[in-house]
C-alpha cells in the first residue's frame, strides 16, 4: 500500500501536501461591516497588515500586496497593485477576467473534499465568481445560482497613474454549502491570493508558490481566524 492520509474517506497521497508553517499561515482578524471605497481608505483596514505577494515569472517586478479581514458574515480582501500599464478590455462580469490584468482569491474551506471559491476581480471592478471542483487537476468552474441578495459580492476598483487597488466582500452565503462556513475563531482554511499582469507579456504573482498553475491547491497556504 502507498503511503498517505485517510481523511474523511479519501485516501490522500503525502506527497506536495503542505504543512502549517510560519510562512504559510496568516492571521485573519475580525471586523465589523464596512463599506468598500475601491482605495482601501477605509478605517477598518488599518488593523490589518499588508502581506507582500511575492513575483514568480514574468519581465514586470512590480510591487503587490494584499489585506485580509472577516466579519459575522463574510471575508473582506484588499489589493494593491503597482502597475504602468492597465490591460483591461473586458467590460463584463462572468468573462475571461484571468486574460488580462486582474487579481485572484482562492477559498478551500475544507481539506476533505477537493472543492474551492475562486474569485476574479479587474482594474475596472469587474468579477467571476466561481466555485472550482477538482479531481486529480481535472476542474471547471460553476457559476453561483441565485446570484442575488445577501448572496451577492460587494467590489470596487481604483485606477491611480501607477498602481490600481481593489477591494472585495465575499458573504458566506455565497460559499454555501461548503464546509467550515462561516469560520470560527481559532479554525483554519486553506487558500492562496495571486495577480498577472499583462505589461510585457504575462506575469504572475502568488503568495505561496505553487507546482503546476494557480489550482495547485495541495500547495495553498493556512488562513487561521484570529
Amino acid at each position: 500500500m502507498k503511503s498517505g492520509l485517510f481523511l474523511a474517506g479519501v485516501f490522500l497521497p503525502w506527497f506536495g501536501w503542505s504543512q502549517k508553517s510560519e510562512s504559510n499561515t496568516l492571521k485573519i482578524s475580525a471586523t465589523s461591516d464596512f463599506e468598500l471605497t475601491g482605495d482601501g481608505t477605509a478605517p477598518s483596514w488599518s488593523s490589518a497588515d499588508w502581506v507582500l505577494v511575492p513575483h514568480r515569472k514574468g519581465e514586470k517586478l512590480y510591487e503587490t500586496k494584499a489585506k485580509l479581514l472577516y466579519s459575522t458574515t463574510g471575508i473582506y480582501g484588499l489589493f494593491y497593485c503597482e502597475d504602468e500599464v492597465i490591460t483591461s478590455t473586458l467590460r463584463a462580469d462572468f468573462t475571461d477576467l484571468y486574460n488580462e490584468d486582474v487579481v485572484e482569491i482562492f477559498f478551500w474551506t475544507d481539506e476533505a473534499k477537493p472543492l474551492y471559491f475562486e474569485y476574479e476581480l479587474s482594474p475596472h471592478n469587474y468579477e467571476l465568481p466561481i466555485l472550482v471542483p477538482n479531481s486529480n487537476g481535472n476542474f471547471l468552474g460553476w457559476l453561483p445560482w441565485h446570484y442575488e441578495g445577501e448572496r451577492k459580492t460587494r467590489h470596487a476598483t481604483k485606477i491611480s497613474e501607477k498602481a490600481w487597488t481593489a477591494e472585495f466582500f465575499i458573504p458566506y452565503a455565497l460559499l454555501k454549502p461548503l464546509d467550515k462556513v462561516p469560520p470560527k475563531k481559532g479554525m483554519y482554511w486553506r487558500c492562496n491570493f495571486y495577480r498577472i499582469d499583462y505589461d510585457a507579456g504575462p506575469s504572475y504573482w502568488s503568495w505561496q508558490k505553487t507546482r503546476t498553475n494557480f489550482h495547485d491547491y495541495q500547495k495553498f497556504g493556512f488562513l487561521v481566524f484570529d
